[in-house]
Formats: C-alpha cells, structure tokens, sequence
C-alpha cells in the first residue's frame, strides 16, 4: 500500500548545485517522512503539502488534535531544504457526537467482519475517515475501484451521518 500523504511538487532553479528535479524529490520525501512519523498523525487526520519552487512547503489537511497541526509545522520547519512554512492544516471542531461518528465509521470499515479489514493492519490505515460537524469523507488510498466502492456504501450504513463523500483513490490509477 502507498503512503496516504500526498505530494504536489512544483519546481524551478532553486538551487545551482543541484537539479531542481532531484532537490524537489528530496524535499518530499523529508517532508513526507517527518508528516508519516508524527506521534499523533493517525487515522481520523488526513495531510497533504505541496513543495513550492522556493522550496515554501504548504501544508493542508484536516487534524483531530491541534498539537498535530503545531507539531507537523515545527518538524517541517526544522528540516534544512525547506525555506518557509505554510500552514494551511484545519484543526477539526470538538464533538461528542463527532467522535461518536469516527468510531463507529472504523468499526463498520475496519471491523474484523468487513472485507476491508486488511486496510487496518497497516500502522496508519490507508483508508483516511474525516467527519466534520456530522459530514463524514473518506480519503487515501485502495487496491481497486471495488473496494472504494464498498468502503463508500459501508460507511453510508453508519446511523447519524448526514453525508457521506469518498475521496478515495485507486493505487493503480495514479501517475507514476
């Protein structure tokens, strides 16, 4: 399975040295690397940045915890090849209800009787489950348009939902 961050690079002559294509792919994947080992980053959160030709990285995405926003800023910031930070990252609202909806979203996609209990033993499960004042969107990554599909219509079962988006993305479909 692919990492469930993802990466817009954008790149110029930055750097003489060095090719800007190759400086670019480095930043990603310190950037990467320092948004997947975050102590909080888990399932319920969902990041992407995009590494900008002056080396600026933006991060967005939706946190559960705010200490989850403060940390992915301060560890980006402290990585050499990056020159600014933007943090464009939404600290979700605290609900009762909320993470009422979260929990019974992972049970009904990652229980031991779904199809799709593979995706949870991974150490950050691919399929991501964002919910926002009772709005659920799955998002990351899956093996086939099959199991996207079934992870939508599982998830619309959950009582209490008001809406339900898939953003989920086929592995196989993406660029290379």
């Amino acid at each position: 399975m692919s990492l469930s961050l993802i990466a817009t690079a954008l790149t110029s002559g930055a750097f003489a040295k060095t090719k800007p294509q190759a400086m670019s792919a480095r930043v990603i994947r310190q950037v990467r690397h320092e948004l997947m080992t975050l102590p909080y980053y888990g399932v319920f959160d969902w990041l992407t940045f995009e590494v900008r030709p002056d080396n600026t990285v933006v991060l967005r995405g939706q946190v559960v915890k705010p200490s989850t926003k403060s940390d992915a800023e301060s560890r980006v910031k402290d990585l050499d090849s990056v020159s600014k930070v933007v943090n464009e990252i939404k600290v979700l609202p605290l609900s009762p209800q909320d993470d009422r909806l979260r929990l019974a979203l992972y049970r009904r996609l990652y229980g031991s009787d779904s199809p799709l209990f593979r995706y949870a033993t991974q150490s950050i499960p691919s399929i991501h489950i964002i919910v926002d004042h009772g709005h659920a969107t799955l998002k990351g990554l899956v093996d086939s348009k099959g199991d996207a599909q079934l992870a939508y219509i599982r998830a619309r079962g959950v009582p209490g939902l008001f809406d339900v988006k898939s953003e989920l993305q086929v592995e196989s479909e993406l660029p290379r």
